[in-house]
């Protein structure tokens, strides 16, 4: 009689056993289809967000940048920027900005091309020592001539530069906005995280929240006054860049966007910037 009393409660044991490894497999299996999930949720709201714009083309705009200080004192910049569009996703777009004024910058550009998971490529033509300085991949993630933007801001956010992680849904102002968290895919960002708010209405950007290797909030972008051009393209009309831990911010003003405008490939080729 003993002997059975043991068999039982040994095997109450080893059923109990079995049962708490099979609802902690079901829990984990449960926990990774959730993330899988979210995911893949979280790209595909990217990836609409990235292709409602598509067929531009190229594109150009006059920017005023407005530097300022924790103060509030400000510096005025002006510029032009250009975009010549690749649609092929494995690929990137490319970009220059030429600056106008005032005279410290004038004629400074940068012409990036971007990639997917290879480094992008970025030139600087310095005007006042009449040379082209490559920026490296270890640099890009330093200030922008003095502004709240980095280097690696200004190359084209393509999506597959990026995993996603699907976070929620919350109100942005007058829209209801899906909110995302994108990790860089690529080597040597200055970011470990950004989250962005798209609007569930346009499938339009309208906050990131850049977060520092150390994952420490380091920077809000908010892109406001939206403004759809031929009846397709949207575009912001301002972005502000704050930086939350110096106080300092970089504003930009766009002025109305010209489309299907006569730049060609020679005018995004490095061998242009001099």
């Amino acid at each position: 009689m003993k002997l059975s009393i043991r068999k039982h409660s040994y095997l109450i044991k080893n059923v109990a056993l079995v049962a708490s490894v099979c609802v902690t497999l079901g829990v984990a299996a449960q926990t990774e289809s959730e993330v899988s999930a979210d995911e893949n949720k979280g790209y595909l709201i990217a990836a609409q967000s990235d292709r409602s714009d598509r067929g531009f083309n190229v594109s150009q705009t006059n920017v005023t940048m407005r530097l300022q200080d924790k103060n509030g004192q400000e510096t005025r910049r002006s510029l032009t920027m250009m975009t010549q569009e690749v649609v092929d996703e494995a690929s990137g777009d490319k970009s220059l900005i030429i600056f106008n004024s005032p005279a410290d910058v004038q004629d400074t550009k940068l012409l990036s091309h971007a990639h997917i998971l290879d480094s992008d490529d970025q030139w600087l033509y310095l005007p006042a020592l009449k040379r082209v300085k490559r920026i490296s991949s270890a640099n890009k993630s330093g200030p922008f001539v003095g502004s709240e933007f980095a280097f690696e801001d200004f190359t084209a956010q393509e999506l597959n530069k990026y995993d996603y992680q699907y976070v929620g849904e919350q109100s942005c102002g007058e829209f209801q906005c899906a909110v995302i968290d994108r990790f860089p895919k690529y080597e040597n960002s200055g970011y470990s995280r950004q989250r962005a708010q798209i609007d569930l209405s346009h499938y339009q950007v309208r906050q990131i929240d850049f977060y520092d290797r150390k994952d420490a909030h380091l920077k809000t972008l908010a892109l406001s006054d939206y403004r759809q051009y031929q009846n397709a393209y949207w575009r912001p009309q301002r972005m502000s860049m704050q930086n939350i831990q110096t106080g300092k911010t970089t504003i930009l003003e766009f002025d109305d966007y010209l489309f299907g405008v006569g730049l060609s490939e020679r005018d995004f080729d490095k061998s242009s910037l001099k």
